[in-house]
């Protein structure tokens, strides 16, 4: 599915980025990754702080590329981590796996499935390699928004 199709099905719409939306989402995605390290926090809170920071990652991709989610229905998440191959071009493997970062914050969520520390750590990785990506993607197609 293309970002177009997205737009014709109501789950995204255009959205004309500024290099001070990027600039605040992208502090925002490293001060969740510093909080997801405090081994003070919880494993819950850590895996919250990760995944806050994929999700924004993703958010930034999505804005640099024209389009916001749309909120006001559910499966905006899930439209966000699957539109990553159009956006950042990460492999199909990795969608799943950050897919999978997706259904089991949810399970966390709203049935108190427990978070393990080795899934705190993969979460950790994963947003701090799209921070990478989203930085290195800014840098070579967007630079007016690394302001």
């Amino acid at each position: 599915m293309s970002l177009q199709n997205l737009v014709k099905i109501g789950q995204l719409h255009p959205h004309e980025v500024r290099a001070d939306e990027v600039g605040r989402l992208l502090a925002a995605v490293q001060r969740n990754l510093k909080d997801a390290g405090r081994w003070e926090n919880s494993a819950e809170t850590r895996f919250d702080c990760a995944y806050k920071g994929i999700m924004q990652c993703a958010l930034i991709a999505i804005r640099a590329a024209g389009y916001r989610p749309a909120t006001n229905a559910p499966g905006h998440h899930q439209t966000m981590i699957q539109s990553l191959p159009l956006t950042l071009g990460v492999s199909n493997d990795t969608w799943i796996v950050l897919d999978g970062l997706r259904k089991k914050r949810n399970q966390n969520d709203y049935t108190g499935a427990p978070i393990s520390q080795s899934e705190v750590d993969e979460a950790i990785a994963h947003a701090a390699d799209l921070l990478g990506a989203v930085q290195s993607h800014l840098r070579s197609s967007h630079p007016h928004l690394m302001a």
